[in-house]
């Protein structure tokens, strides 16, 4: 009996000694998660059925468990190089099969599919070139290269203060190119449907108690008549006596240009919030809301997986969403190489989400997952499995010293 029970031992001990190494090799692996051997003792079949008095015939193993406990994060110079802290794994297509990893080492291949060095494709909700993310079946994520688009500007917004101490003037003597018949002005940087930027440069003429008339060029072209004709102002503003704009808003300008894009095209100035004080001319806040078409810069990958693309012209759009899965039972995946495991009906169905939603962990860009591999710890273990090892073997040479002596007795 004690030849099948030091034998056991001695499987269960290399085993384990499989296991420890296997955890060494990989304690630099990215993503990777240490093993645990799990052992139970064996015992013989009674006829009798009465307990309690067998010894057992040995050990064996009982199960290999990975530990999918937290590695260090630890960050890096690629973009693409992304680390889960908390719950959930990469959610791979590998040519149709689907595959689960912990190893966020990614690249772009040549059609910008974000993809692992063994070329298995991440997944995750696709945008729209809108920047709308379609949430329902995860698909491998592509980052497009393409220009983004121009957006024509549809509305200014200006915040003012005009001085009301100022001497009132005819608006009918309004002349765009004499500083003497108006006031003030100011400008800003307009778009049309193709990008091409233009400079609107609007002129504020007081003519009376709390009223100013507005006039406005484009490109240095006057807007609502042509010279020598009569200036004709785009609208006015009208002040109470304490000073608050009274006049309903948005103000249309109508803006005409030659450039091909669509002329003419109507920009809404909402002066909202600017007022007639005795203080001198201010502009608090002047901006709008069209740009240029540009190209793609770079791009981050944010905590709850959105892929922010940013471009040249200074704007930012959705490229696509990282999903995470998670499964009811990660010790029940099987490893199948490459950082990957697979799904089985022991772990349980996958359940897909974007990051930080339900039990998901979140993202962080730059950075990766270390093993979770404790170095020193295993060294330990490594000793004490020889010295399991070692005892398993002494039982054998004990027994076999034992059977010498029953052969040699007379």
């Amino acid at each position: 009996m004690s030849f099948q029970q030091g034998l056991s031992g001695l499987n269960a001990a290399a085993k384990n000694l499989d296991a420890i190494g296997n955890n060494v090799a990989n304690s630099s692996t990215v993503g990777f998660k240490q093993s645990q051997v799990q052992f139970a003792d064996v015992y013989a079949n009674s006829l009798t059925g009465s307990g309690g008095s067998n010894i057992g015939i040995g050990t064996k193993v009982a199960a290999l468990a990975q530990q999918f406990t937290q590695g260090n994060i630890t960050s890096t110079n690629n973009p693409l190089d992304i680390a889960i802290n908390g719950n959930g794994f990469f959610r791979m297509d590998n040519n149709g099969e689907i595959t689960y990893q912990r190893n966020g080492q990614f690249q772009l291949d040549r059609l910008g599919y974000i993809v692992t060095p063994g070329g298995a494709q991440l997944t995750g909700y696709t945008a729209s070139a809108s920047g709308v993310l379609s949430t329902g079946s995860p698909a491998p994520i592509s980052i497009s290269t393409s220009d983004l688009a121009p957006q024509v500007t549809s509305e200014v917004n200006a915040v003012l203060n005009l001085d009301s101490s100022v001497t009132a003037l005819p608006a009918a003597s309004f002349n765009m190119n004499d500083p003497t018949t108006f006031h003030n002005s100011t400008s800003v940087s307009i778009y049309d449907s193709l990008g091409n930027q233009h400079t609107m440069q609007t002129y504020y003429v007081k003519t009376g108690a709390g009223a100013w008339s507005v006039f406005a060029s484009v490109d240095g072209t006057p807007v609502g008549y042509v010279p020598p004709a009569a200036p004709v102002a785009v609208g006015t503003l009208a002040f109470n006596s304490s000073g608050a704009l009274t006049t309903a808003m948005p103000m249309t300008i109508p803006v005409a240009v030659s450039t091909g894009a669509t002329t003419p095209f109507n920009v809404d100035v909402d002066y909202t919030g600017t007022t007639q004080f005795g203080s001198a001319f201010s502009v608090n806040t002047l901006n709008q809301d069209g740009f240029t078409s540009g190209r793609l810069s770079g791009f981050s990958v944010g905590a709850d997986g959105i892929i922010q693309g940013r471009y040249t012209n200074g704007q930012s759009a959705v490229l696509g969403q990282v999903v995470l899965a998670s499964f009811a039972n990660p010790n029940g995946l099987q490893p199948i190489g490459n950082n990957m495991w697979a799904e089985t009906a022991t772990s349980g169905a996958p359940l897909v989400g974007s990051p930080d939603s339900g039990n998901l962990g979140v993202l962080q860009s730059s950075a990766v997952e270390d093993s979770n591999v404790d170095l020193t710890a295993e060294l330990v273990n490594m000793i004490t499995a020889q010295r399991v090892y070692q005892a398993n073997a002494q039982t054998i040479k004990t027994q076999d010293a034992v059977m010498q002596t029953l052969v040699n007795l007379r």
